[in-house]
C-alpha cells in the first residue's frame, strides 16, 4: 500500500457566479487537467440572503456533468424540459446536461438564514458529449452513511467505498464523491484506487494528510529540534489538497476533527474546448453550440 503525496494545497478563492452569488472557488476555468476528469468546484457557503438569493437564472450547459450537494438551506430548480424540483439539507442532485439543457437554481436559506453547498462539474467523453439529458435527484436518506469504530462517518454519494455504493448510477467518468468526517485527534487511512486523480476538500475543522513522515497543509507552524528545523504544516478550513499518485490518503484530524469532500475519477484523457457552462472537445463544436443557442435548436431532446 502507498500514501499518496500531496502535489500541491490551494486555499479557495472569493467569486461571484449567476445573477450575483458570492461564493468560493476551489478550481475550475484554468488548466483542470491534474483535476481531469473534473472541471470545476464551487463552495456556496452564505449566511447572509443578500449574497445568494439572486441565484442562478436561466442559463445553458452542454458537454458536461453538474452535480449539486446541499448541506444547509434548500435550491430550487427547473429546466427546458419541464422538470421541477427542491435539493434540501442533505440531498443531491447528478444532472447529465449531455446535449443540451437551460435550466436555473434559485439558493433559499435555512431558518436562519444560512446557504451551504457544493457544485462540481464533471466533464463527459467525445462519445457522451451530445447524450440525452437526464437528472438523478437523491434524497438525504438514499445516501448510505458508514460509522466506523473509530466514529470517522462517511457518506457514499457515489462509487463504492468500504462495501456500500453510493446511489448516484451510470455516471462517465465512474467517480467516487465521500463526505468524510473524521474525530478530533483521530488518524485514518482512507482507500483511493490508483489510476484516478484525487483531490480533498476541507470544509470543516482542520487536520493534517499524508504520513507521519510527511505532513502537509497550509497553516503552517514551526519547530526547532536541535539544529534541525522541523516545518509541519496543517490544512484548515476551505483548502483543496490536490494528491498525486497512490492507493491510499492518510489524515489526522485536529482538535475539532475534520470533514471533507473525498473525490476521485478516471482520467478521460480527451482535448477540451471550454467556454462558460459548455465544454466540448473542439473550437469548431463550441462554436456550432453557441450557434445553436442563437438560433433556437440548443435542445436537442425533448
Amino acid at each position: 500500500m502507498s500514501v499518496r503525496p500531496v502535489k500541491r494545497i490551494i486555499e479557495s478563492t472569493p467569486t461571484m457566479e449567476g445573477a450575483g452569488v458570492k461564493l468560493r472557488r476551489a478550481f475550475g476555468f484554468g488548466d483542470t487537467h491534474e483535476f481531469d476528469p473534473f472541471l470545476l468546484l464551487d463552495d456556496f457557503r452564505n449566511d447572509r440572503p443578500d449574497d445568494y438569493r439572486a441565484g442562478f437564472p436561466w442559463h445553458p450547459h452542454r458537454g458536461i456533468e453538474t452535480i449539486t450537494y446541499v448541506l444547509a438551506g434548500s435550491v430550487d430548480h427547473g429546466d427546458s424540459l419541464g422538470n421541477r424540483g427542491t435539493l434540501g439539507a442533505g440531498d443531491v442532485q447528478w444532472m447529465t446536461a449531455g446535449s443540451g439543457i437551460l435550466h436555473q437554481e434559485m439558493p433559499q436559506g435555512d431558518a436562519r438564514g444560512r446557504m451551504h453547498g457544493f457544485q462540481l462539474w464533471a466533464n463527459l467523453p467525445s462519445s457522451l458529449k451530445m447524450t440525452a439529458p437526464r437528472y438523478q435527484d437523491i434524497k438525504a436518506p438514499e445516501i448510505p452513511e458508514i460509522v466506523d469504530d473509530d466514529g470517522t462517518r462517511v457518506r457514499v454519494v457515489c462509487g463504492e467505498f468500504w462495501g456500500r455504493r453510493g446511489p448516484v448510477e451510470g455516471v462517465a467518468a465512474d467517480p467516487r464523491y465521500l463526505d468524510v468526517w473524521v474525530p478530533p485527534r483521530r488518524r485514518k487511512t482512507l482507500p483511493v484506487e490508483t489510476g484516478r486523480h484525487a483531490f480533498a476538500y476541507v470544509f470543516e475543522g482542520s487536520g493534517m494528510f499524508g504520513s507521519a513522515s510527511q505532513p502537509f497543509g497550509v497553516l503552517t507552524e514551526k519547530a526547532v529540534d536541535g539544529n534541525e528545523l522541523l516545518i509541519r504544516e496543517r490544512t484548515g478550513n476551505r483548502s483543496l489538497v490536490v494528491f498525486d499518485s497512490g492507493d491510499e490518503v492518510t489524515v489526522q484530524a485536529g482538535e475539532d476533527g475534520i470533514r471533507f469532500l473525498l473525490v476521485s475519477g478516471k482520467p478521460i484523457e480527451e482535448p477540451v474546448a471550454w467556454y462558460g457552462p459548455i465544454v466540448m472537445n473542439t473550437q469548431a463544436e463550441l462554436q456550432q453550440a453557441f450557434t445553436d443557442l442563437n438560433d433556437g435548436t440548443f435542445i436537442k431532446q425533448r
